[in-house]
């Protein structure tokens, strides 16, 4: 059963948590990796992946870091990082194997799962709620 009164806030830490995995890997990739952020780049040619995988990437954790928190269209930026997390599950579990502890795939599924659970659960409290202008242009407006 759900309690109503509660989910909201879950829902909201769940959002909050995901944001800042987001920014906690933007940061690791700037400041931590060895060679920085252009080293990083230049592993997904050396690892075989096509042109679009990085740039893919990037969005996908950028959009995770500032529209998650704030909860602007939080369930389609979800959504949108779930293929990446799919090819870094792959990418751990060819590589390392499972377990957490030799680096590998446990993280990125729970991570994934917990990007699928948010999408369908919803925003959650205190989501910026945004009408898209395109979308809006042409309705009229009702006072309540």
């Amino acid at each position: 059963m759900l309690d109503e009164r509660t989910a909201p806030y879950g829902i909201l830490l769940l959002r909050v948590a995901l944001g800042a995995f987001f920014w906690a890997h933007i940061y690791l990739k700037f400041f931590i990796y060895p060679g920085g952020f252009h080293q990083w780049w230049d592993n997904f040619a050396i690892n075989g992946y096509y042109w679009f995988v990085p740039w893919y990437a990037v969005s996908a954790e950028v959009g995770g870091a500032f529209l998650l928190i704030p909860g602007i269209y939080a369930r389609w930026a979800s959504l949108y990082a779930v293929p990446l997390m799919i090819g870094a599950t792959h990418f751990c579990l060819v590589r390392k194997g499972l377990w957490f502890a030799a680096g590998g795939a446990e993280f990125p599924i729970a991570w994934t799962i917990m990007l699928l659970a948010h999408a369908m659960l919803g925003d959650g409290a205190f989501a910026l709620k945004l009408s898209p202008p395109l979308l809006m242009a042409g309705r009229k407006r009702v006072a309540a």
